[in-house]
């Protein structure tokens, strides 16, 4: 399960940061590590518990494919995924 759900897109359901779009880096049991390339950083992803996230099923294409192919994923690449995201939401 948690090897599947990285580099998907993932929204804070609890705290300050409730509603903030992240990208689930790794997950263990019990806790996620979220980055946004911003605010956290992909050295330093934030630790939130499972319970306090909701998982959204999809992933940008461009980090899918860096991952795969080894190539070092940057900040930068993570803020334009959750831009990109965000923007073909709204249309929604």
């Amino acid at each position: 399960m948690n090897e599947e759900l990285q580099w998907c897109f993932a929204k804070s359901l609890a705290g300050h940061d409730k509603e903030t779009v992240y990208i689930i880096k790794k997950m263990d049991s019990e806790y996620a590590y979220l980055t946004d390339g911003k605010n956290k950083l992909i050295d330093s992803p934030k630790k939130k518990k499972i319970k306090h996230i909701q998982v959204i099923k999809k992933k940008d294409s461009n980090l899918e494919s860096k991952h795969n192919n080894h190539i070092s994923i940057q900040n930068e690449d993570i803020k334009k995924a959750i831009k990109l995201y965000i923007s073909s939401n709204k249309e929604e």
